[in-house]
C-alpha cells in the first residue's frame, strides 16, 4: 500500500492532464483518487503507519498517551483526530476563500459593476488592445485572483472582440498576463494562498520581492507577441457595441452599480490587511463583504420594485451559479496530497531530492517545470508537506535559511509554480477555466505561447536571482 498510493496519485494526475482524451471530467477524478488514498491509507495503516514506524504517528501516541491502547484503538484516533479532521480544515479554509471570492465576482459583474472596464479598453487597434488587456489581467488578478480575474475578462473580451479567430489570440494572453499577475499577490493565486495562510510567505515579502520578476514575465511575452501576432496597424475584424446582457440591470442606479462594485473589491484586496490585524482566516474577511453585498443588495431591491426578474440578482440566485465542479477538484487535489503526506511519502520524496539536489532554488525551478503538466495546486501543497518551514532560531546553517518564513525557497516558488503553469495550457486552473470557454486546443496554445511563456519564466527567474 506504501508505494501504490503515489502510483494512484500520479495515474489520477495523468487522467486529469487526458481529460479532453478519455472523456472524464477532471473533478470526478481528482474525487477518485483521494477517496482511494484515504481508503489506501485506513486499510493500509499497520504497515504504512505502525510497521513502517512513522514518527508523526509515535509522536501522536506518545504525546497523546494511548501507549497501553490496542493498536488499532491507536491508528483510529491518529487518523480521525490528527490526520483527517485538521488537514479537512486547512483544506476548508482555502475552498470557501474560492467560492466566496468567485460569487463576489459574479455580483458584481451581473450587477454591471465591469461595464465601465469593457468601455476603457474599447478600441479597433488589435496591439493596443493586446497591451490592455495584458496589463489589464496582470493587476486584476494580483487584486481578486487569477481564476476569477480571467473569468471577468473574458466576459469582458467577449464584448469587445465578438470575433473567435482574434479572441482566442487574447484569451491566450489572458492565462500568460493572470498567471505572472496571481504569482506576485497573496491571494492572486490558489497557491500562493496556500503559502501565505500556511506561514510559509507574508505578504509584503511577497509582494516586494516578486513584483518586478512577475512584470518581466509579463512585459517579455507581450513585447514579442505586440510585434508577431499583429502587424502594425491592423484593426479587429468586427467590433461589438457594448449592451448588458439583460435589459433590467440598466434599471439599477448608477450609484448603486458604483457601490456594488467597490464592496466586492475592497472585501478582496483588503484580505491581507485584514488577516494581519486580526489573525483570522483569510475567507473571514471575504465571508463579511459577501454579507455586506447580500445586505446591501436586498435592500436596494426592496426600495427598486419596478425592476422585472430581479430575483435572477439575488445573491440566493446567483449563489447557483459556483462552479461546483471546481470545487470538488480543488478538494480531490488537496486531500490526496494530504493522504500522501499522512502516509509518509512526501517526507519520502523530500529526502531523495533533497540528498540529490543541493541547491534549493535549482528545486523550485524545477517545481514550477514540473507544474506546466501537474497541476500546480498539488505541487505547492505536496512541497510545503515535504519541506516544513523552519523556525528561524533553528536555521543554523546557511541551506536552512532557505527554508525560514520568508526564505528564498518559499518566494522564488510562489514565482515559478503560478507563472510555469502557463507553459502548457492544462498546468493551471486558470489554462483549464479560459480553454473552456473559449475552446482554445492543447496544440493551439502549444504552438503560439508556450515559447512565449517559457521566456517570460526564465527572465522573470533571472532577475529574481539578481535581484537576490
Amino acid at each position: 500500500m506504501y508505494y501504490a498510493m503515489p502510483v494512484v496519485f500520479i495515474l489520477g494526475i495523468v487522467a486529469i492532464a487526458l481529460e479532453d482524451k478519455i472523456k472524464v471530467n477532471k473533478s470526478a477524478t481528482a474525487l477518485f483518487v483521494c477517496i482511494t488514498l484515504w481508503l489506501m491509507l485506513v486499510f493500509g495503516s499497520q504497515d504504512i503507519l505502525v510497521e513502517r514506524q512513522n514518527p508523526d504517528f509515535l509522536q501522536f501516541v506518545k504525546q497523546t498517551e494511548l501507549e497501553n491502547f490496542p493498536v488499532k484503538d491507536q491508528i483510529v484516533r491518529y487518523l480521525t483526530e490528527k490526520a483527517f479532521v485538521p488537514h479537512l480544515g486547512d483544506v476548508a479554509q482555502t475552498l470557501f476563500f474560492v467560492m466566496c471570492s468567485l460569487l463576489i465576482v459574479n455580483i458584481v459583474d451581473k450587477h454591471g459593476g465591469f461595464m465601465a472596464i469593457s468601455r476603457s479598453l474599447r478600441t479597433e487597434n488589435k496591439r493596443k488592445l493586446l497591451w490592455m488587456i495584458g496589463l489589464s489581467s496582470f493587476f486584476f488578478s494580483a487584486l481578486l485572483d487569477n481564476l476569477a480575474a480571467a473569468i471577468v475578462l473574458i466576459a469582458v473580451l467577449r464584448k469587445l472582440v465578438p470575433d473567435h479567430t482574434d479572441r482566442m489570440k487574447y484569451a491566450s494572453i489572458i492565462i500568460l498576463a493572470a498567471n505572472a499577475g496571481g504569482s506576485w499577490s497573496p491571494i492572486g493565486d490558489v497557491t500562493t494562498l496556500l503559502l501565505w495562510t500556511g506561514g510559509n510567505i507574508t505578504a509584503w515579502h511577497q509582494i516586494s520581492h516578486l513584483f518586478l520578476p512577475a512584470l518581466v514575465n509579463l512585459l517579455v511575452p507581450l513585447i514579442i507577441a505586440d510585434f508577431w501576432l499583429f502587424k502594425k496597424g491592423t484593426k479587429l475584424r468586427q467590433i461589438s457595441n457594448l449592451s448588458a446582457d439583460d435589459i433590467y440591470i440598466e434599471r439599477i442606479p448608477n450609484r448603486s452599480r458604483i457601490i456594488i462594485f467597490w464592496i466586492g473589491i475592497s472585501s478582496l484586496a483588503f484580505v491581507p490587511v485584514f488577516q494581519t490585524i486580526t489573525h483570522l482566516p483569510a475567507f473571514m474577511c471575504v465571508l463579511i463583504g459577501l454579507v455586506f453585498l447580500w445586505i446591501y443588495t436586498d435592500l436596494m431591491y426592496g426600495r427598486i420594485n419596478d425592476i422585472r426578474e430581479s430575483d435572477k440578482l439575488r445573491i440566493p440566485t446567483l449563489s447557483r451559479s459556483v462552479d461546483l465542479p471546481t470545487i470538488f477538484f480543488f478538494f480531490g487535489i488537496l486531500m490526496s496530497v494530504a493522504a500522501l503526506n499522512v502516509g509518509g511519502q512526501l517526507s519520502l520524496f523530500a529526502d531523495v531530492l533533497s540528498s540529490n539536489i543541493k541547491e534549493p532554488y535549482t528545486i523550485s525551478i524545477i517545481s514550477g517545470a514540473i507544474s506546466s503538466v501537474v497541476d500546480n495546486v498539488a505541487l505547492v501543497a505536496a512541497t510545503m508537506g515535504m519541506y516544513p518551514v523552519v523556525e528561524a532560531s533553528a536555521a543554523a546553517t546557511p541551506y536552512m535559511q532557505y527554508f525560514v518564513a520568508d526564505g528564498g525557497f518559499w518566494t522564488l516558488l510562489a514565482y515559478c509554480a503560478v507563472t510555469g503553469g502557463s507553459i502548457f495550457i492544462i498546468g493551471s486552473a486558470t489554462g483549464v477555466a479560459v480553454m473552456g470557454l473559449e475552446k482554445i486546443s492543447f496544440g493551439y496554445f502549444f504552438k503560439r505561447f508556450t515559447p512565449l511563456a517559457i521566456l517570460g519564466y526564465v527572465a522573470g527567474i533571472l532577475l529574481f536571482l539578481a535581484m537576490a
